[in-house]
């Protein structure tokens, strides 16, 4: 008796250490883990936003953003609301945020939502405007000087509180009566009408909506059953009415932030897609009210895609990160001889338009500019960051690549190359394929579908 006893107190005794130490070693940080940051972008009254000095704040504006870690070197991904950021402004912001996470450059992407009350990011750009006396008329670098630093903190801070992954959520969901193409084709195959953000001309508005991409693609990151973060893709120039300086994240950060009001426990990021030659032009009359209706839609698009989530486990063997040096061709005219020459006209000083050209055509090599692509794979998701405001056909290009996968798409990313068109779009006319919108060469086209067959592996 006394014998049988101790044996089931040794019993006891060794089903209790087993269930103290299982907890312990479920909890154990082994897979991957998520890190959210958000840092309030917006320039103080007087800087210098990208049409009119600021007057105003509407709404702020953010830089949001996330940090993946556990599958090899973190991976950070960030959006901000500002029109762009380019040439030196992305190496910088790319440089401080792989400090703020302990990782290297080449795993950061920073890409704009292209709002047009908003900031432009270009320090040589703003360095050439003050040979001429016009430093900081453009661009207010010490503002975004420190909107970088501070997001490389937040960054930092956010890091140590990373919160475990064990689930990726897709969904997907069409946005009505938002997105339309801006380049409208006569009979002779040539630019026949130019359907900017907005309009009111009757003729414009009932024309074809266009090639766009309809469909709103979300992806999330849970952990078990609570969801931690939402990232949005959708390809439009967000801008209802813009050019008077007081600041808005326009219906796109709008939609979002009703987005962050109805699930306020999640980080919510919103990327601009292949929206270059896309616009709200047919459903929008640039008035007050139209602005609503625009963020009602996108926010319906937001909500539906997040309802028609489906989650599957993850783990970092699903986590694949890819990146690619593309050389971009510049035009034959572009030179930056040529654009010092345009800066140096009296007639032209307040357009400063050119500044960011030369800056862009300093950084070329023998007539080609480096610059970086990537994708971020997660289980059967790719999500491409691109650069320029890029046409909506690559980014149907790069879904029919992987057509049994959810592609997603980030541009807006390196911003000195301008508009980035179709080969055959240079020939059509139209002010997205001008001399001065567009900072490459129609030989774009093949190299950017070449790098996206690299990341994408086709």
């Amino acid at each position: 008796m006394l014998l049988m006893f101790r044996l089931q107190r040794c019993f006891v005794v060794f089903t209790l250490c087993i269930s103290c130490v299982h907890p312990t070693q479920a909890a154990e940080p082994t897979g991957l883990k998520i890190a959210t940051f958000n840092v309030n972008a917006t320039p103080p009254i007087g800087s210098p936003a990208a049409y009119a000095p600021t007057r105003s704040v509407e709404e702020p504006l953010y830089a949001r953003g996330i940090v993946l870690l556990g599958a090899g070197k973190p991976i950070v991904l960030c959006a901000v609301d500002w029109l762009g950021i380019g040439n030196d402004g992305q190496t910088l912001w790319r440089e401080k945020l792989a400090e703020g996470a302990g990782t290297t450059t080449d795993r950061v992407a920073v890409h704009t939502l292209h709002q047009h009350d908003a900031p432009r990011c270009d320090f040589r750009a703003d360095e050439i405007l003050a040979e001429k006396g016009l430093g900081g008329a453009r661009f207010d670098s010490p503002f975004c000087r420190d909107v970088i630093e501070r997001t490389a903190q937040a960054i930092r801070t956010a890091v140590p509180h990373a919160t475990p992954v064990t689930h990726l959520g897709v969904g997907k969901a069409k946005v009505e009566k938002v997105a339309s193409n801006r380049r409208i084709l006569g009979p002779d195959g040539k630019v026949a009408i130019s359907r900017m953000s907005k309009t009111k001309n009757p003729a414009f508005q009932a024309a074809p909506e266009g090639l766009i991409d309809p469909e709103l693609k979300l992806i999330s990151f849970w952990n078990g059953e609570q969801p931690i973060a939402s990232l949005t893709y959708y390809a439009t120039h967000p801008m209802s009415y813009y050019g008077t300086g007081d600041l808005t994240s326009d219906f796109i950060g709008l939609a979002r932030e009703q987005r962050v009001k109805a699930l306020p426990e999640i980080a919510h990021i919103h990327f601009n897609g292949a929206g270059g030659n896309v616009a709200a032009g047919k459903y929008n009359d640039g008035s007050p009210e139209a602005r609503i209706q625009l963020t009602d839609r996108v926010e319906q698009g937001m909500k539906a895609a997040w309802e028609a989530t489906v989650r599957t486990p993850i783990t970092v063997a699903d986590v694949d990160w890819r990146t690619t040096i593309v050389r971009l061709p510049l035009p034959d005219y572009l030179s930056i001889e040529s654009e010092r020459a345009k800066l140096e006209k009296e007639t032209v000083k307040d357009n400063r338009t050119f500044a960011p050209i030369i800056a862009w055509v300093e950084r070329s090599e023998n007539g080609v500019v480096p610059v970086e692509l990537s994708c971020l794979q997660l289980k059967n998701v790719a999500i491409l960051h691109m650069p320029g405001e890029l046409f909506i056909e690559f980014q149907l290009a790069a879904q029919a690549m992987r057509p049994d996968e959810t592609v997603c798409m980030a541009a807006y990313g390196e911003y000195g190359t301008g508009y980035i068109g179709t080969e055959i779009a240079y020939s059509q006319g139209g002010y997205e394929t001008d001399r001065d919108s567009s900072h490459v060469s129609p030989a774009v086209e093949k190299v950017l579908t070449d790098g996206m067959r690299t990341l994408l592996g086709k």
